[in-house]
């Protein structure tokens, strides 16, 4: 069930009304309607699914119980280890399996020897890697004392499996998520009218810009040897904003839908795309995912302490992993090697913290030094975009040594070219609307606000017109594949 689906507008109500208007006066009621809200939302992706998600939640839930009353640390350990086991390798068989296959008898084949080690013919399950890390941070928080055991299995199973955040995040913390699950809430105006709102700027970034973004995208990069430098460049721009409003978009909607039930989710974007240095895209980018990283991964291997060598390989340890964690393709790990690369000088020069506040706060315009400081980093942003995209490495090699030809000085060109313009319009006005509105949770959290009724009604019923006009193109979530 897509959020940008007729399905969903008809479902989404309906939990609504029986949530505020039939179960309002007993959690537990409301968490039951939660949880089987969340399985019947997972179960229209493809029902058999629903026991890996089950089983990961009952193996985390008792293990978790397990690690807190366990007697001494190597018994702990032992129920850590087990669920981090267990975990990991479901993941690695139904995301990775074929990948290492592949690659191990790619590299017999080098020594020449051959093998054939076959393949799994299996679907990956949708929103694993997401409700996965979200039961590891569970019984990792566990073991490290921050959190007790949350022992009602139902409350429990909604903080796994809430449906707004179950496929493509954000990936929650039990520390943020589970005290919100287990406090009564009351109905509010305003925090519901918030939520519509954001909703509504989620769907016009996934459905007017991302998938419209995506068609041209992908007609010039399925066809890239056919396409002058320039063209490429335009694809690569393309993908560009595809993936940023497709997943943007995505987590507006998932914060959104959690306002209309009275619960806050973590923040996944902060307008990476303004961003003066890689550092700081990487504080802005997948927010919720990166600091997932920094907390569990970068930290328990000693952070930035004990020497330059222990920062730089902690780096590229985590933009490795990362890289690795957003699929079975070497297309991914370079990507992630690629930021590694890109972020080093401001490791090594210790200015990754230089830029933590709001480009150009309180302003309008941002400096001279700003500008093309914003300008270099979108444009090193862009070019590990064509990694990211590409079929394999040898496609983006190849798409990259393709533009910088004569051909890119050309006037960029492809069949159906005179139709996208629109949609670069609108890209421009969204990113207007992006820039005037970045000192905001989301862009048009105060756009119009303080206007006059009718024509902040105007403006929300022109959006909504032009998301009708340009919908028809659906194209899945980019991080379902994830």
């Amino acid at each position: 069930m897509h959020f940008n689906s007729i399905d969903f507008a008809i479902f989404l109500p309906i939990v609504l009304i029986l949530y505020w208007f039939v179960t309002n006066r007993n959690l537990r009621l409301q968490n039951i309607l939660l949880l089987i809200s969340s399985y019947f939302f997972y179960a229209c992706w493809d029902w058999r699914f629903m026991f890996l998600l089950i089983f990961s939640t009952l193996l985390d839930y008792f293990t978790g119980i397990k690690i807190h009353e366990a007697a001494n640390k190597r018994k702990k350990m032992f129920w850590l280890w087990l669920s981090i086991g267990v975990n990991l390798g479901f993941l690695g068989v139904f995301k990775y399996y074929n990948f290492f296959a592949a690659s191990f008898a790619d590299g017999l084949q080098l020594l020449g020897f051959k093998a054939n080690l076959g393949s799994l013919q299996v679907i990956l399950p949708v929103g694993i890697s997401f409700y996965t890390f979200h039961g590891l941070s569970y019984v990792l928080d566990l073991y490290k004392n921050r959190i007790k055991p949350e022992r009602n299995f139902i409350d429990y199973s909604v903080f796994v499996s809430f449906f707004p955040l179950l496929v493509a995040g954000p990936i929650e913390r039990a520390t943020h998520l589970l005290p919100q699950i287990l406090k009564k809430k009351e109905f509010d105006y305003s925090k519901a009218v918030d939520g519509l709102r954001q909703i509504l700027w989620g769907l016009f970034k996934k459905i007017v810009i991302a998938d419209n973004c995506a068609e041209y995208a992908n007609t010039i990069f399925n066809n890239s040897p056919d396409y002058s430098g320039s063209t490429l460049v335009l694809g690569a721009l393309f993908f560009t904003f595809q993936i940023y409003c497709d997943f943007s978009g995505y987590s507006d909607i998932a914060i959104g839908t959690a306002h209309l039930f009275g619960i806050d989710l973590l923040r996944n974007f902060a307008f990476p795309y303004f961003s003066r240095d890689i550092a700081e895209f990487w504080r802005r980018w997948h927010i919720s995912l990166s600091s997932w990283f920094k907390d569990y991964l970068y930290i328990p291997l000693g952070g930035s302490k004990g020497g330059m060598w222990i920062k730089i390989r902690n780096t590229f340890i985590i933009f490795l992993v990362s890289g690795f964690w957003h699929g079975a393709n070497w297309t991914f790990i370079v990507w992630g090697f690629l930021n590694a690369l890109y972020i080093m000088p401001s490791i090594v020069f210790n200015t990754n913290r230089n830029n933590l506040d709001i480009v150009a706060k309180g302003k309008y315009l941002p400096t001279i030094k700003e500008f093309f400081a914003i300008g270099i980093t979108f444009s090193l942003t862009v070019f590990a975009w064509i990694f990211f995209r590409a079929a394999n490495v040898a496609h983006a090699f190849t798409y990259i040594s393709e533009i910088f030809s004569s051909s890119l000085f050309t006037i960029p060109h492809f069949p159906g070219i005179g139709k996208a313009v629109p949609i670069v319009f609108l890209t421009s006005i969204f990113l207007i609307v992006e820039w005037l509105g970045r000192e905001q949770q989301y862009a048009i959290a105060h756009l119009g606000t303080k206007w006059y009724k009718p024509v902040r009604w105007a403006m929300y019923y022109a959006i909504i017109l032009i998301i009708v006009y340009f919908s028809g193109k659906e194209q899945p979530f980019i991080y379902f594949q994830f």
